[in-house]
């Protein structure tokens, strides 16, 4: 499933990203970010694309439960808009036709005894880690940077982190 920016005329793939904090939130706020398997030094939040009839909500827990191996979560909020972000050279060519990605990002808690897989039918990632916001902000790959502080500041100014 695309959207083509009408501005434009890049193809946007839709996708759907998850801000996971752990259990212990909100006593201690700590962020799941994953290398991913395939870039190295790449690490980022749990995302995947929204298949044709399928709801963003919908989307979101197929994609923890593929990725993450568990889509034992509480949504606690969702970005109010849409955000779009195009991609890297290093990138553009694996995800050909799309230009980027318009994404719906969520804030969801992980379960208290919800059990972290990376050895899914088709491993996203090698490692993860839970960290705090700047730790996180430093981690993270560079061109999803901007997109994560603007979703994780309105989390902020909303009372959520």
């Amino acid at each position: 499933m695309d959207k083509a920016d009408t501005d434009t005329g890049k193809h946007y793939r839709l996708n759907v990203a998850a801000i996971i904090v752990s259990p212990r939130y909100p006593r201690v706020c700590e962020f799941f970010i994953a290398e991913r398997s395939d870039l190295k030094n790449v690490w980022q939040f749990p995302q995947g694309g929204i298949d044709s009839g399928e709801s963003p909500k919908d989307a979101l827990f197929r994609e923890l439960k593929e990725e993450i191996g568990t889509n034992d979560v509480e949504v606690l909020a969702e970005y109010p808009t849409w955000l779009t972000y195009d991609f890297p050279p290093m990138v553009i060519e694996k995800m050909r036709p799309y230009a980027g990605q318009r994404q719906k990002y969520f804030l969801v808690k992980l379960k208290p005894f919800a059990g972290i897989n990376l050895q899914t039918e088709e491993p996203e990632f090698s490692q993860y880690a839970f960290m705090d916001l700047t730790s996180l902000l430093q981690k993270v790959t560079k061109f999803k940077k901007h997109i994560y502080t603007q979703v994780l500041d309105y989390f902020k100014k909303e009372g959520y982190i």
